[in-house]
């Protein structure tokens, strides 16, 4: 309604100055209420033209040619017209504005003949139409011109919106390919150091059997586990070139996982639960990752300790738990590090919880649960 007040007010302004000029003018008629009538039509329909601007033409025209036969109050009955023409070309109804323009005009034409007196020539007439059809020629022009303006200036902010979302695009690729490039780097780095320890492991159990002794189970753990670790690094460059390829690891090789840290001289308890099920690739590398960080925790700072891995599928979510009976008391707070914060930040990046903390009765429990709302 505020943005159609600057037309309402327009209307009543020019309904005022047609009244005042048909009671001035000599030749106008007396101004009676239909006429009143007719201009209040006129300003309504102009106070809604900007929403309906072919019915506010049809009702503008059809009003000021009514009221130029009835009171002939001049040229200033085209003044409306105009408006409502300039209007009309603007929202895009060319057709209606040039039509209205010379309906209009044949209007006023044959009013100004038919009236004429004998001594009034017929070039006054004339020109007097010449002068209103350059008028309207001037709002169909001005209406179309407007039209195009603001059609340009929408395609500019368009472009600057394009161009702006352009950018982010650029700067997201270049941080992925920065990414990329420091993965590459830290795989290269990773890989070569975990190499060193797989042949050094290796050597030392072919020395250990040669010499016809068996090898520590520390010494296999430790060959094994670099193993995995170089699998795993190249899996994960693979994917950062090529999401659509490489193998993941999921749930599937949590026995894997069990068997490893076994070896590292952890005994290692898996329980599943529920119906086993087709997991997005998401939620079942986060699960895994977060088995395998949980047993990486309870080799390093558990101690003495036995470690209780549990899957449960439900139908609506999945919950990994690892629970140790290590060390760790409620009465000594576990500051977070990097493995418990990565470990949050995976599993509430996929809308799920972590509960990490001390049990009462001793050890510690990791739990991470992960919404299943869709299909896998």
């Amino acid at each position: 309604m505020r943005r159609d007040l600057p037309y309402a007010l327009s209307g009543l302004a020019l309904g005022v100055l047609l009244l005042g000029h048909a009671a001035l003018a000599p030749e106008a008629a007396a101004v009676r209420a239909v006429d009143v009538a007719l201009v209040l039509v006129m300003a309504a329909a102009l106070a809604v033209c900007r929403r309906y601007p072919v019915v506010a033409l049809i009702a503008v025209t059809a009003a000021m040619l009514a009221l130029h036969i009835r009171v002939y109050p001049g040229v200033s009955a085209a003044f409306p017209v105009l408006g409502a023409v300039y209007v009309a070309a603007w929202r895009g109804h060319r057709s209606a504005a040039a039509l209205a323009s010379l309906v209009f005009l044949g209007g006023f034409l044959a009013r100004d003949t038919s009236v004429a007196p004998a001594d009034r020539p017929g070039q006054q007439i004339a020109e007097r139409t010449a002068l209103l059809l350059g008028w309207f020629v001037a709002a169909n022009v001005a209406g179309l011109v407007a039209r195009q303006r603001r059609a340009y200036l929408e395609q500019v902010e368009q472009r600057a919106i394009e161009a702006e979302r352009t950018r982010e695009e650029m700067a997201l690729r270049r941080a992925g390919e920065e990414r990329l490039r420091i993965a590459r780097d830290l795989h290269d780095s990773l890989t070569h150091n975990i190499s060193v320890i797989k042949v050094q492991a290796g050597i030392a159990v072919h020395l250990a059997r040669k010499h016809g002794e068996e090898p520590s189970a520390a010494l296999l753990a430790i060959q094994e586990a670099s193993s995995a670790a170089m699998r795993e690094l190249r899996a994960t460059l693979d994917v950062l070139r090529a999401p659509s390829d490489g193998d993941y690891v999921g749930l599937a090789r949590v026995g894997e996982l069990a068997e490893r840290t076994r070896a590292a001289g952890v005994p290692v308890q898996v329980t599943v639960t529920g119906q086993p099920r087709d997991l997005p690739a998401e939620v079942d590398q986060a699960g895994y990752r977060v088995v395998q960080e949980a047993l990486t925790n309870v080799a390093r700072h558990a101690g003495p300790a036995t470690a209780q891995i549990h899957v449960e599928y439900a139908p609506a979510q999945l919950t990994v738990s690892v629970t140790d009976d290590g060390q760790a008391s409620p009465v000594r707070p576990v500051t977070p590090g990097v493995g418990l914060r990565g470990m949050r930040e995976r599993v509430t990046g996929l809308g799920g919880t972590l509960q990490a903390a001390a049990r009462d009765d001793g050890g510690f429990t990791v739990r991470a649960t992960f919404p299943l709302d869709g299909p896998a």
